[in-house]
C-alpha cells in the first residue's frame, strides 16, 4: 500500500490486562510490519486495573473512562479499520454503541473469553431483557470476528456473523524457555497461575485435594497471582505475586502445571491459557476437559484430562512419582506450542488479517 492504513485498537486495558496484552497489544510489531499505523486506545488505565485485582470497583471514575472512549471514537479522521476488544463500551447498550462507531469503517472484534454470558445469564432480568443480545450484535455488525476457541466461534455464527476466524491465545516463544528438567527435582512443585477470582472458583475448592497430594509425595504447591486470601496449608502451598517480568520464571520453577475448571458456559468459553504457559516452558500438565482444554492436551502425550477427583489424584500422582514422564511429556507440550500456539506462528496470520480487511477498504 502506498498510503499508510491507519488501524485503531481498541483494547479493554494496557497491557497489565493480560486479555489485552496477548490478543492485541503482542501483535504490534507484526502490524507495524505491514505497513499499519497502528494506535492503541485502551479504555481503562493500569490504575483501574490496579484497584480491580484487589477487590476494589472504583466506579466513580468510570464516568472518564467512558467519556475518554466516546471522544476517541468521535476523532476525525476516521481509521481505515478498527480492532475491537469485546465491546467499545461495556454495559452500554448496542443501540448506542453501534451509533458511536464510525460509519463505513471495517470492525475486527476479538474474543478470547464467552463475555455475552455476563449479560444474557446475568442476574437481574433487565439486564438480560436490555444487554442479552448485545455481543451477537456486536458480532453480527462486524467485518471480521476472531474467536479463541469454537465455543466461541459457533456463538458468533449462530449471531449471524459472517466472517469468523479461529485464532488461539499463544505465547511469544521469545519470552519462554524451558527451565530446569522437569524430571529432575527431588521434591517437585505442582504449579498453578491465574488472578484471585478464578483462584476462589476453581482452585478453592479442589485445593484441600492438591495439597495432602503434594504433602504424600513431598513435594510443595506454588501459586501465581492467588491473592492474600489463598488459604492457610501450611509450608505445601507458596503464593506469589503475579508481575508480566517474573511469570514466567515462576513457572519454570514448577514440575507440573494443573488448570481445574467446573464445566459451565463461561469456563466452556475459555482459551487455555495457562495451560499454553505451562506447556511452553516444558511442564506436563493436567487439566479439566471443558472447553478448548480439550484440545490442547493430548491425554498421555503432553499431560492428562481429569474429571473426576479420582482422575485428579491418578493424573497428579503418575507425574509426581515419575520424573521420566514428566520430562517426556513436558518435551512434547514444548512441541505443540511452538507449531500451534506461539507468536512467531500467528502474528503473521493476524498481520494478514487486518491487511487484507484494510486493502479493501481503501480500495472501495
Amino acid at each position: 500500500m502506498d498510503v499508510k492504513p491507519r488501524l485503531l485498537v481498541l483494547s479493554r486495558y494496557s497491557r497489565l490486562g493480560a486479555s489485552s496484552r496477548l490478543r492485541t497489544h503482542q501483535y504490534r510489531r507484526f502490524l507495524e510490519g505491514s505497513n499499519f499505523e497502528v494506535e492503541f486506545n485502551e479504555l481503562f488505565d493500569d490504575a483501574y486495573l490496579t484497584r480491580l485485582y484487589k477487590g476494589e470497583r472504583g466506579y466513580t471514575a468510570l464516568p472518564s473512562y467512558y467519556l475518554r472512549r466516546f471522544l476517541r471514537l468521535r476523532k476525525r479522521p476516521a481509521p481505515t479499520i478498527i480492532w475491537l476488544e469485546y465491546e467499545a463500551l461495556p454495559w452500554v447498550p448496542w443501540f448506542v454503541e453501534g451509533a458511536l462507531l464510525p460509519n463505513k469503517v471495517p470492525v475486527v472484534v476479538d474474543f478470547d473469553d464467552a463475555v455475552f454470558h455476563r449479560y444474557d445469564r446475568h442476574a437481574r432480568a433487565p439486564v438480560r431483557q436490555i444487554l442479552g443480545s448485545k455481543i451477537d450484535q456486536v458480532m453480527k455488525r462486524s467485518a471480521l470476528v476472531t474467536a479463541g476457541n469454537d465455543y466461541i466461534a459457533d456463538r458468533a455464527l449462530t449471531a449471524g456473523a459472517q466472517n469468523v476466524e479461529f485464532v488461539p491465545t499463544v505465547i511469544d516463544l521469545a519470552h519462554y524457555e524451558v527451565g530446569r528438567a522437569s524430571g529432575s527435582s527431588s521434591s517437585p512443585q505442582i504449579g498453578w497461575i491465574g488472578t484471585p477470582s478464578t483462584w476462589a472458583e476453581y482452585m478453592a475448592p479442589v485445593m484441600g485435594m492438591i495439597a495432602a497430594l503434594a504433602s504424600k509425595h513431598g513435594g510443595r504447591v506454588l501459586a501465581v497471582g492467588a491473592g492474600v486470601n489463598a488459604g492457610e496449608f501450611g509450608p505445601i502451598l507458596q503464593t506469589v505475586p503475579w508481575t508480566e517480568d517474573t511469570e514466567v520464571p515462576r513457572i519454570q520453577q514448577m514440575d507440573i502445571g494443573i488448570m481445574p475448571l467446573t464445566d459451565t458456559p463461561w469456563a466452556r468459553g475459555k482459551c487455555g491459557y495457562k495451560l499454553i504457559q505451562y506447556m511452553a516452558c516444558g511442564l506436563p500438565v493436567v487439566a479439566s476437559p471443558v472447553g478448548v482444554n480439550a484440545n490442547i492436551v493430548e491425554h498421555g502425550h503432553n499431560g492428562f484430562l481429569a474429571s473426576t477427583e479420582a482422575e485428579w489424584v491418578e493424573a497428579i500422582e503418575a507425574l509426581l512419582v515419575d520424573g521420566d514422564l514428566r520430562r517426556r511429556m513436558g518435551a512434547n507440550g514444548r512441541r505443540k506450542v511452538e507449531e500451534m500456539y506461539s507468536l512467531q506462528a500467528w502474528g503473521p496470520r493476524v498481520a494478514d488479517m487486518m491487511e487484507s480487511l484494510a486493502r479493501r477498504n481503501m480500495s472501495s
